[in-house]
């Protein structure tokens, strides 16, 4: 539904940070070979060496770290961007200090801590790459110069300061902009995890008052089943009578078993709960229970489709949900209702077009929001297509809406297929 949230930004930033010094630590024994091959030059080849080393030693151990699920701190994070620092003003203190035209290289860990760090880590690695800096104006050991080769000397430091900027530039435009991506896109999760969270709190409350009126609309239904079986044994001769008096009890029975029904499936809490059914027998199934829920309603049923025909999970919140949704069409439509479906091995498409007078923009905008309602006050409680979406989506579907051109709207359910049958 979401992405993974057990790997926190900082986990992944430590990553593109391993990836980072690997790349670093490329560059520097690619800068010493052509150094020491094409340059004329002597510095503490050894010491510097040693120090490379050391880095891609501490490497590998972060990358035996980044193997296990302990979560990253910023306190660590910190003290892997403060390894790069000490190593950068080693390697610096070797080749030349300040004067080394690598010493803008500074900015980089200070940058990727203010993408990714507390405040506070930024200021203390600002006091820290400011104080090694500082370090490096008075104490290093400065490269050999030769005034005879003042002018190449000054082109090398020319070209270094070139190759500084444009790795300052590439690394920042493209691991930094990735560290703080990551960090907004945890958010958004975080966001998403909280949204579903509400939602499912406002689905327990009305499943426990569902039930609550189950129990109380019991009684009730049980002495209107009475009444009208006694009113059904006196006026025997009355044929209009008898019809409409069997028709109501029909909808007594209905109504009866629908909360028989509800009452048993109350402590079903998980989605996997139902057999598996063919999709076209699972339609026919939830049609022919809404035309004796709507018997008055007129419509059409399409179906174009592919054989073998697929399985889907038959379940009873699925099949509800479907029926909210084919209600809402009927209490918005004026005369009749065009159904059509199709699927494919992997998914079932659903269309319900009513030719109402379509949605508001506001119905647009809120549509499955819960308590909701575009109905007049008292003809709905907006829990109908909400509570459809939020099932549908635990399914693994989708519910879309929108108004046709030629007027009234569509309704689009999109749901997860099994399999088919051989």
């Amino acid at each position: 539904m979401f992405s993974d949230l057990s790997q926190s930004p900082l986990s992944k930033n430590l990553h593109r940070l391993f990836l980072l010094r690997n790349i670093a630590i490329f560059a520097q024994c690619l800068t010493f070979t052509i150094v020491y091959w094409s340059i004329d030059i002597v510095i503490p080849w050894l010491p510097m060496i040693v120090v490379v080393i050391l880095l891609a030693v501490i490497n590998l151990l972060t990358w035996i770290r980044l193997h296990r699920k302990w979560p990253v701190s910023h306190l660590e994070f910190f003290f892997q961007l403060l390894i790069d620092v000490l190593a950068l003003s080693a390697l610096l203190y070797f080749s030349g200090g300040s004067t080394n035209p690598f010493i803008s290289l500074f900015l980089l860990p200070l940058t990727i801590a203010a993408a990714t760090l507390p405040w506070r880590y930024t200021w203390i690695m600002a006091v820290i790459t400011i104080a090694c800096y500082t370090l490096l104006l008075f104490v290093y050991i400065p490269l050999p110069h030769e005034h005879s080769n003042h002018l190449i000397e000054f082109a090398l430091h020319v070209s270094g300061m070139w190759l500084a900027f444009v790795l300052s530039t590439v690394i920042i435009a493209w691991f930094v902009v990735r560290m703080s991506s990551s960090i907004r896109d945890r958010d958004r999760d975080l966001a998403k995890a909280r949204e579903h969270a509400l939602r499912n709190e406002q689905i327990i409350a009305l499943g426990t008052l569902a039930a609550g009126a189950a129990h109380e609309l019991g009684t009730p239904l049980s002495t209107m089943a009475v009444v009208t079986g006694e009113l059904q044994q006196e006026y025997t001769h009355d044929t209009e009578f008898q019809n409409n008096i069997h028709i109501l009890r029909d909808q007594i029975v209905h109504c009866k078993q629908t909360l028989t029904h509800l009452l048993a499936k109350a402590g079903q809490t998980r989605a996997e709960h139902g057999s598996e059914l063919a999709v076209d027998e699972f339609l026919r199934q939830i049609l022919d229970k809404w035309k004796l829920i709507r018997p008055s309603v007129k419509f059409t049923y399409q179906s174009t489709s592919t054989q073998p025909v697929p399985r889907i999970m038959d379940n009873q919140l699925l099949n509800q949900s479907i029926l909210n949704l084919l209600n809402n069409a009927a209490d918005a439509s004026s005369e009749r209702i065009e159904i059509s479906s199709h699927w494919d091995n992997q998914e079932l498409h659903l269309e319900i077009i009513d030719d109402g007078k379509g949605l508001s923009a506001e119905a647009l905008q809120r549509a499955g929001e819960a308590f909701f309602s575009s109905k007049a006050p008292g003809q709905g409680f907006g829990i109908g297509l909400f509570l459809a979406n939020a099932n549908i989506e635990r399914f693994g579907g989708s519910v879309r809406l929108f108004n046709l051109e030629n007027g009234g709207a569509c309704t689009q359910v999109v749901l997860p297929l099994i399999g088919s049958i051989a």
